[in-house]
């Protein structure tokens, strides 16, 4: 550190790009600072930092990294610790730009695995960005001094030196917790779990955090189940909802539609005080809905849209801009096609003339003047035959009750079991309707995106750039998918596009159905980590998280550029 601090003594006044001279490792008290990037104008993006420290400074549990689940829940809780201090952060920087800026990837309530926070056996490892001081466009090396000698230090004093090894194991327990829960889940048939006690209701539409005074749920009696949980004597019991054909009912805002948001919020583990750390779901879980305008490539959507007028072929079909009923068609072809077992739907987001055509309509418009199979005709048929679960919130159609296998109905945000009242009145009130079931739902085709799909080039670069969290610019084209709604990380989508500029880098899009694409990208994170997906894997790995592939796929899915060939 010595030597960095003559070396800014030394740049101090001169022109801002000399700061490309402190590149490099320096040793500090308790840890070692490695400048990877210096950013070539006090404007520009700021500069990337890593802080390494070693084992002996701060020493590393072997408990901790026993398990993946273990070693996320380890480094999502030093990354909260540190995201806190650097808000917090009371050093002040003068300068021009973005002179003395702190940046670090902070988490929400989800527990994902990031890169901000890296632990091995023998280090822990810190991504921040830092605004180097400038004034003007000369440097400031008495504000960088601050920086490197007061601001960094005591972020770190406050967070990775002052946070005891009971708080990182009450994360390590928590995690142990939800994956005992999801190994039950899997054995007994679970699509998902609410335990007594959550909070599922959020502070507002803008909010993540619980909200205060909420109702807790409780299960039905019929739908509770025990488990015995690690890390406590006192068994935990919840709601299981069953693999099968899930309907949840009741009148307007009285949480149907919260039950469901929490329900595909489960995919991820949530930390601690979230109010939903033990609602669970099926981790390849899809949430459903219509799109309007969204662009389609090569989909076989027959199963619900066929016979249409002047013969246009359904089995691949393209458009530019899909209806309400198409894009919700398409959108769960390509869920499958991506390995979904639970379809997640609410009807509020959903086209009616997708999810229902009642008996009346049937009547004035013939079966062979309607191209669409609306959803509940093939319902039964992804429950018996591609062994698929739907959980749908419907408070418009009781036609479905004849297909539910389980009925929730929720009056003032408490659920009953109300599937036996369900069937008695299908019973008393039969289906007048007639299902069409013309074409089977199978296993399509597989679609193999073609390489000129990413067109990442602009001008003589290659880039693609996640502009926050629903959307991506890939050289000169804009990707929009504001309505995937199980992204819920800007950081995730920053990983998609590293991931996209890595398949147009390394020629890898071509010859590879998409399953097997996603699958492989899968698996060079789970081996290699997320940033073997960067450019420069052992600097700075920039700001990321782990998306699924659902959401990958969500994303290939919607380019405007995507060239499809099917074998």
């Amino acid at each position: 550190m010595h030597n960095l601090l003559q070396l800014l003594r030394q740049l101090d006044g001169k022109g801002y790009k000399g700061y490309k001279r402190i590149q490099g490792n320096y040793q500090a008290d308790h840890y070692k600072l490695a400048i990877d990037y210096v950013q070539g104008d006090p404007f520009a993006s700021p500069s990337k930092i890593r802080i390494i420290i070693p084992n002996n400074e701060r020493p590393i549990r072997s408990a901790w990294l026993q398990t993946y689940s273990r070693k996320v829940a380890a480094e999502d809780v030093f990354a909260r610790w540190i995201g806190n201090a650097v808000a917090k952060q009371t050093t002040f920087i003068k300068g021009s730009g973005k002179s003395g800026l702190i940046l670090f990837d902070r988490p929400g309530q989800e527990k994902l695995e990031r890169t901000a926070v890296q632990i091995n056996a023998t280090s822990i490892t810190v991504c921040i960005s830092i605004g180097l001081p400038a004034n003007g466009r000369k440097i400031n090396g008495k504000e960088a001094e601050k920086l490197f000698t007061q601001a960094l230090p005591s972020i770190m004093k406050r967070s990775v030196f002052a946070m005891k090894d009971e708080t990182v194991n009450q994360s390590i327990q928590l995690a142990d917790q939800q994956e005992a829960i999801r190994q039950k889940m899997k054995q007994n048939g679970w699509v998902a779990f609410l335990a007594n006690g959550s909070t599922l209701p959020r502070e507002s539409g803008i909010s993540n955090r619980p909200l205060k005074q909420a109702i807790p749920f409780q299960s039905p009696p019929e739908n509770e189940v025990t488990i015995d949980i690690p890390h406590t004597e006192e068994p935990m019991k919840g709601m299981a909802i069953k693999q099968g054909i899930t309907l949840i009912v009741g009148g307007g805002y009285h949480g149907k539609s919260t039950l469901l948001q929490a329900i595909e919020r489960g995919v991820y583990n949530h930390v601690q005080g979230d109010g939903r750390e033990y609602v669970l779901t099926d981790p390849a879980a899809v949430k459903i809905r219509a799109e309007d305008g969204r662009k389609v490539t090569g989909v076989d959507i027959s199963p619900f849209i066929n016979n249409l007028p002047y013969g246009q072929d359904t089995t691949f079909f393209s458009t530019d801009n899909a209806s309400g009923s198409t894009s919700q068609a398409a959108n769960v072809m390509e869920a499958l096609e991506a390995g979904a077992t639970t379809l997640l739907i609410d009807e509020d987001t959903s086209a009616t003339n997708f999810m229902i055509r009642d008996h009346r309509m049937q009547l004035l418009v013939h079966a062979d003047k309607e191209p669409i199979t609306p959803f509940i005709d093939k319902i039964q048929q992804l429950r018996d035959e591609l062994v698929v679960s739907t959980i749908i919130v419907m408070g418009g159609s009781g036609d479905y009750f004849a297909h539910a296998d389980t009925v929730i109905r929720l009056e003032n945000y408490i659920p009953d079991n109300a599937t036996k009242e369900a069937k008695a009145i299908i019973e008393k009130y039969p289906l007048e309707r007639k299902e069409k079931v013309d074409v089977l739902i199978r296993k399509s085709e597989q679609r193999y995106f073609q390489q000129q799909t990413l067109q990442t080039r602009k001008g003589k670069r290659s880039k693609v750039q996640a502009k926050g969290l629903n959307h991506i610019i890939m050289g000169t084209t804009d990707i929009a998918f504001s309505e995937v709604e199980q992204l819920v990380d800007a950081s995730q989508t920053r990983m998609i596009a590293e991931i996209l500029q890595h398949l147009d880098n390394q020629n890898k899009l071509t010859n590879q159905a998409l399953p097997e694409l996603l699958d492989k990208v899968e698996g060079q994170m789970n081996k290699r980590g997320l940033a073997s997906f960067t450019a420069f894997p052992e600097q700075h790995p920039g700001d990321l998280a782990r998306p699924r592939k659902f959401e990958i796929a969500a994303v290939i899915n919607r380019m405007r550029t995507a060239v499809v060939k099917q074998h």
